[in-house]
């Protein structure tokens, strides 16, 4: 199983389309009725859909899976469209694989994550454990990480008051693109609002944009891969000193 795109819901369709293609570093292709898609240059169609609408708002988590993994999640969950514990939904659909683009060395290549907020968390693990099929990486005070595949998490859970979109991760090829990617953002007037670092969970390298239309976009990279005998960390596993938030303590 893969996370393979996300689709938003923007009040100002065309300048978002024009950041993530201009800016961002997304490719446009084609979308079908009123929908604008963007790929990476890994073999995903598409990772993410752009929809005019008079509020923001997520209306869809997309993955991708084999015959034997698509009929997995019907048996659990009665079909392959669910609605989450919070209103949110998730889509599984065949694998499909296109072509890699040939991109620059700075460019996004998939979506490596979402994290959504949430008022009960526990509840959202509950419901990506027993319906989807996922496995619980990492729980941390404030987020529980959950995994569809070796990558630590596909999906992220953080405490909040409302349940909406926290961010969406977007994986670049190492940390020497990301680097170029905050220098290609500030070249272009996007300071890094968080970053960079190197987070606890998943012991990936990330810088946080809040991109123009007000989702919070991050580049990552060097996501750790599990296995089936990792053992599942608690709150305690995940503290640091004062004033430290992250491994490199310069974020």
């Amino acid at each position: 199983m893969r996370l393979r795109s996300v689709e938003l819901q923007v009040t100002d369709a065309p300048a978002a389309c024009d950041f993530l293609e201009r800016v961002w570093g997304l490719a446009a292709v084609q979308g079908q009725g009123d929908r604008s898609c963007f790929r990476g240059s890994g073999d995903h169609p598409h990772i993410l859909c752009i929809t005019a609408a008079p509020a923001p708002a997520i209306t869809a988590i997309t993955f991708s899976g084999t015959g034997e993994e698509l009929d997995a999640v019907r048996a659990r969950a009665g079909g392959l469209t669910v609605q989450g514990p919070e209103g949110e939904t998730y889509r599984f659909v065949p694998e499909h694989h296109a072509a890699a683009l040939a991109a620059g060395r700075d460019q996004p290549v998939e979506l490596s994550h979402v994290v959504l907020n949430a008022t009960d968390v526990a509840a959202s693990e509950r419901f990506a454990v027993e319906v989807l099929g996922f496995r619980v990486s990492d729980r941390t005070r404030m987020m529980t990480f959950v995994r569809c595949n070796r990558k630590h998490h596909c999906i992220a859970y953080a405490r909040a008051e409302a349940p909406s979109l926290n961010h969406i991760a977007f994986e670049l090829p190492d940390i020497d693109a990301l680097m170029r990617g905050i220098g290609r953002m500030r070249d272009a007037g996007h300071a890094c609002a968080w970053g960079p670092g190197r987070h606890g969970p998943g012991n990936n390298v990330f810088a946080y944009f809040i991109a123009p239309f007000g989702a919070v976009v991050e580049y990552t990279a060097e996501v750790s891969e599990v296995g089936p005998d990792y053992r599942v960390g608690g709150p305690e596993d995940w503290q640091w000193p004062p004033g430290r938030i992250d491994h490199w303590g310069v974020s």
